[in-house]
């Protein structure tokens, strides 16, 4: 599977609204902040999301984004998916072949690889992710951290 940037930080920015949506939408710039990931990256990507009903959004004072459905429902290869990227391992196409219309030695071996990941992502939710020690540690730390710097600012 090729993941990019682009796919990486998809499921960054929206495990960070799965952890933090109990207390309202999530404003972009509290994840842009807490993830370190730009806001303008950050509206591009939601905003496929968004298409793809994995976040909705709210307008307005106290708006920004909450999970379409629940972490339960979300699989990692639904957000993946949901930002157009591939769930390939290489770039064979099965309709055209791989070389000038015809399929490469390895073909089948990286079409099984590639059929092996997708089912591995879509078996991993949100909730499971959550759900682990390691990630709490790390949302508690960013959670301090954002504070820190929030109350840093309003001294200057």
């Amino acid at each position: 599977m090729r993941l990019t940037t682009k796919g990486r930080y998809a499921v960054t920015a929206v495990l960070d609204l799965a952890l933090h949506q109990d207390a309202g939408p999530v404003s972009l710039a509290a994840i842009s902040e807490r993830q370190r990931i730009s806001l303008s990256y950050l509206e591009q990507l939601f905003a496929k999301l968004r298409r793809n009903n994995i976040v909705s959004s709210t307008r307005g004072p106290g708006g920004g984004y909450t999970l379409t459905n629940s972490v339960d429902e979300v699989s990692v290869s639904d957000i993946i998916l949901a930002v157009d990227e591939s769930c390939k391992v290489v770039d064979c196409n099965d309709a055209e072949g791989c070389h000038s219309g015809y399929q490469c030695l390895t073909h089948d071996l990286w079409q099984e690889l590639s059929n092996e990941i997708r089912t591995f992502l879509d078996g991993i939710t949100l909730s499971e992710i959550m759900s682990q020690d390691a990630v709490n540690d790390v949302k508690v730390r960013q959670d301090e951290a954002s504070i820190t710097r929030q109350d840093e600012t309003r001294i200057i």
